[in-house]
């Protein structure tokens, strides 16, 4: 899934059609990252991903099920509690993954070759030495990872397990199997069309600035502001469609190895 990944950072870093290097749809995107960079330059930034992918899933799940827990001993209805310990979840997740996240966009967002751009470890030293660890550093666009994973998880959540109890079950498993998936695929395309203004404005902040050494895209909401002032409302939407691809199967088949492997281990330790 990650050359998907790349291309959709790419949208979001461009700035309109003005951009001499703007792209003009996803297959010129395609083409392009292939003819001027070869087949590697959709692996940009693959090690960040690598790296964080299983403590942040087992961080995303985890804390689910135990803030699932704990707002059982609240007021709030059962389904408005799963969206609730969706958005913590995915506001824990956010905190875990970001600087991973930093580091993996200023890499993707490098149009050298692969074999010239630094290491994953190189940026993260380059990152640390010139900024630090703190909001201007190897953490910044904080806010603005919060509110991709709060926003994206908290619907993910709620809104599979709510259709899923909704929804007969199914005593075929190939059919169970299919209306699970397709519960999933639904889920994970709401949650990424839902949070995308978000994903905008972080690989606006922790990608390169229009001017050198001048920070014009600062916090999340400042960022939004002025992607929507220069250049409308659709920009806020740059790299929607490699997105859903991603994360519409893919957010599927996440909860589905969550749902069967953790029953399994239910029913066999």
């Amino acid at each position: 899934m990650h050359p998907l990944d790349v291309v959709k950072t790419r949208f979001q870093i461009q700035r309109g059609s003005s951009d001499p290097n703007s792209y003009k749809n996803l297959s010129d995107c395609f083409r392009t990252i292939y003819r001027n960079e070869r087949i590697f330059g959709f692996y940009k930034g693959i090690l960040p991903p690598i790296l964080a992918e299983t403590p942040k899933r087992a961080v995303k799940f985890f804390t689910f099920e135990q803030y699932k827990k704990l707002l059982t001993l609240t007021p709030l209805s059962p389904g408005v509690a799963l969206s609730v310990a969706g958005l913590g979840a995915g506001l824990t997740e956010a905190v875990v993954v970001n600087p991973f996240e930093v580091v993996k966009v200023s890499l993707q967002a490098n149009r050298d070759s692969f074999t010239e751009q630094p290491t994953s470890f190189a940026q993260a030293r380059r990152i640390i030495k010139a900024d630090g660890f703190g909001l201007r550093g190897l953490n910044k666009g904080l806010t603005s990872t919060l509110g991709r994973h709060g926003v994206f998880n908290m619907i993910y959540f709620g809104f599979y397990f709510n259709v899923k109890d909704a929804i007969p079950t199914s005593p075929d498993p190939t059919l169970e199997f299919m209306r699970k998936f397709a519960i999933g695929l639904v889920s994970g395309t709401i949650s990424s069309c839902v949070n995308i203004p978000f994903d905008v404005a972080k690989s606006r902040i922790q990608g390169p600035q229009p001017v050198p050494g001048e920070i014009k895209y600062r916090t999340c909401f400042q960022s939004m502001t002025l992607v929507y002032r220069e250049e409308g409302y659709l920009a806020l939407y740059k790299g929607l469609v490699p997105k859903i691809m991603r994360l519409g199967p893919g957010g599927a088949v996440m909860l589905l190895v969550y749902e069967y492997v953790s029953g399994w281990l239910q029913n066999n330790w």
